[in-house]
């Protein structure tokens, strides 16, 4: 799967992946190496209701990354 996040100044990550979590292990990490201040501030997440994205493991790791998900 490629998954590719991004802000208003560009890709944070391009990545891919065919199992594990990217949101723990890879997008956390780039985002504080690359945008360093953001996660001092809110990360808003915008992803579409696959079912990958609305399960529970999904929904709790967002939580405990303090992601906000902005609705689809």
């Amino acid at each position: 799967m490629l998954t590719i996040f991004w802000d208003v100044n560009g890709p944070i990550l391009v990545h891919f992946q065919e199992k594990g979590d990217i949101l723990v292990n890879e997008l956390k990490p780039t985002i504080r190496s690359k945008r360093w201040g953001l996660l001092s501030k809110k990360v808003l997440l915008l992803h579409d209701n696959a079912r990958p994205h609305t399960t529970a493991h999904t929904v709790d790791t967002l939580c405990d990354l303090k992601f906000e998900v902005l609705k689809h």
